[in-house]
């Protein structure tokens, strides 16, 4: 939508909430007991300083409850445009972060193009016709459609490189794109070439800057996972010297003592740092760390079918299997929290491993993408078109997991028709490269082999875009087994901090626990001693809720940090399984 609908939406919400609030703020004002306001202008008027020395007058309750109903509407309405603002910051960043992840990669592509004699507009488009560079692709669509609009592509440019969000970064490259294409294309290829080694360096400083803000919130991450197991080992030692603790409060559940109500907001607290810390590292991993995207195919008996190779699929299809589990094990008489946690072990460790699998085969086409790459630029340097380079590589290299893929290409390229430079032959050669990138379906095939298919159509020699391409995979590859190498470190802390936090409650739960059970049992000592203060089997229950909420949220952080949210299924689910083992192994469950 336009800016200006938007704005006229936002400030139509916060009339609306504005009314509800003041409403409903009034309803419960005069419901509340009398007294409620005198009691709370009481206490404002002793806590604040001087308020004590000037006599209040006695104020009517139904003054206070509408001007307090009217404060929180006018502090609700401006909350309301203040989140709408902060919206469309976050929106912002989100496109700044995106360009200036897929604008190195884009200026590259752009090289390549520029040495085909194309017209700046139809490099534009051919760069903005390819998906793999995300916000960069979308910005050049725009500056495209004001082009067809005003007739003049300069206007286009002009307009996006004022409006876009990235004004350090785009900015200028779109003003300095425009002049340099004005003076031709050799002066053209030389900026773009310079421009994109600026760019390069630019994002590794970047990404060195984004490792920093993981390893913090590594740290952070560690503190605030462990603090709620001990919280809770220490309100157990305590409460046998302080009986206040087992005092019951009233909740909506019932009548539950304190220390109860502590140990379920802990483990509540444990899921909401898991979940926090996964999504933040899911934001903070480097742009150019593109994961594989997965799409369920139409139909149910698709779904089924991809299920063993696709995570979507089977995200979408364990729930058959997880759903008898949980109802088995409820017959079978398990505890609630029990079949909870393991029909979410059977549910998570079957997608994950499916994740994992396909994981796996693509990293290993992406290791084979490199040498098929290099084995084409090789053909093709010595003059050879490119059908019978692929067929060639195809024949006499073994490819690995990409042989069938391979295959399949040098068949589709062997149907070109006409001249090798005739339209026929390029527009099949241009949807064979396509047909390839999908069925490959990585991000590094669509970053590389997407950039020969706009580059050959524009009329490049394929000599030079072979041998930018071969450059640009294998720096791709690099940093891609650079940026994974790195991150597993993350999952290595995320498992470590769950098996310390299980290794402390076992420790206290086997030799801990019944020492103090004795303590609270031992009268006459002159000390106030509640005598079920402690109770192992009561007390070792609510150290396990703790200590599984404590593995749901390692497993996800260390799977989200691995290869996201299907590997984060895999790790909470075994780590929940590990936990559950040891301790009905102990006897606590």
């Amino acid at each position: 939508m336009s800016f200006e609908v938007f704005l006229a939406r936002v400030y139509g919400l916060s009339w609306v909430v504005l009314a509800c609030v003041l409403v409903w703020t009034g309803v419960l004002g005069f419901a509340l007991p009398e007294g409620t306001f005198e009691a709370v202008w009481s206490f404002l008027g002793a806590g604040l300083p001087g308020a004590d020395r000037i006599p209040l007058p006695a104020i009517p309750r139904s003054y206070s409850v509408v001007v307090v109903a009217v404060v929180a509407a006018l502090a609700a309405k401006r909350l309301t445009v203040a989140l709408g603002g902060q919206y469309l910051r976050w929106v912002a960043a989100a496109r700044r972060a995106d360009i200036e992840s897929t604008l190195p990669g884009a200026v590259r592509y752009l090289r390549v193009l520029a040495t085909g004699g194309d017209d700046r507009e139809a490099m534009l488009r051919r760069v903005a016709a390819q998906d793999a560079y995300g916000e960069t692709a979308v910005a050049f669509r725009r500056a495209l459609n004001g082009a067809a609009l005003t007739g003049s592509l300069d206007a286009g440019l002009e307009r996006v490189a004022r409006d876009t969000p990235s004004s350090d970064l785009l900015t200028p490259f779109l003003l300095k794109f425009r002049e340099h294409a004005n003076q031709g294309t050799d002066a053209l290829e030389g900026y773009l070439q310079l421009e994109g080694r600026m760019l390069s360096h630019r994002q590794d400083r970047l990404r060195e800057r984004t490792s920093g803000y993981l390893e913090l919130l590594a740290e952070l991450f560690v503190v605030l996972l462990v603090l709620p197991a001990l919280l809770v080992l220490i309100l157990t030692v305590m409460s046998v010297l302080a009986p206040e603790l087992s005092t019951p409060v009233e909740t909506p559940l019932g009548t539950i003592p304190v220390r109860v109500v502590i140990v379920y907001a802990s483990a509540a607290f444990a899921l909401a740092v898991g979940g926090l810390a996964a999504s933040l590292v899911s934001a903070l991993k480097p742009g150019d760390y593109v994961l594989s995207t997965y799409t369920r195919p139409g139909g149910i008996i698709g779904v089924f079918s991809s299920a063993p190779s696709n995570p979507a699929s089977a995200a979408v299809v364990m729930p058959v299997v997880a759903l008898p589990v949980a109802i088995w094990l409820w017959q079978a008489g398990y505890t609630p929290e029990n079949v909870v946690l393991l029909a979410y072990v059977a549910y998570g460790l079957p997608v994950g491993v499916v994740s994992l699998r396909r994981a796996q085969l693509d990293e290993a086409k992406d290791r084979e993408i490199k040498d098929f790459v290099h084995a084409v630029s090789g053909h093709v340097s010595l003059g050879r078109p490119l059908p019978d380079a692929v067929e060639s590589v195809a024949r006499e290299v073994e490819l690995g997991a990409l042989q069938a893929d391979v295959d399949a290409l040098a068949f589709e390229l062997g149907l070109t028709t006409g001249d090798a430079g005739g339209d026929g032959s390029r527009d099949v050669q241009a949807a064979a490269l396509d047909q390839f990138v999908g069925r490959v379906g990585t991000p590094l095939a669509e970053q590389t082999i997407g950039l020969v298919t706009g580059a050959l159509d524009a009329g490049s020699d394929p000599e030079n875009v072979f041998e930018t391409l071969q450059a640009e995979v294998g720096r791709l590859y690099d940093k891609r087994k650079s940026l994974r190498s790195s991150l597993l470190i993350y999952v290595a802390i995320g498992w470590t901090t769950a098996l310390i936090v299980v290794g402390i409650v076992v420790a206290v739960n086997v030799y801990v626990l019944d020492g103090f059970a004795q303590l609270s049992a031992v009268s006459g000592t002159g000390i106030a001693i509640q005598p079920d203060a402690v109770q192992p089997a009561r007390d070792g229950r609510r150290f396990y809720v703790v200590t599984q909420a404590t593995m749901l949220a390692c497993g996800w952080f260390a799977g989200t940090a691995s290869r996201g949210r299907y590997e984060a299924l895999l790790h909470s689910a075994a780590l929940v399984g590990i936990a559950y083992v040891v301790f009905a192994g102990m006897g606590v469950v």
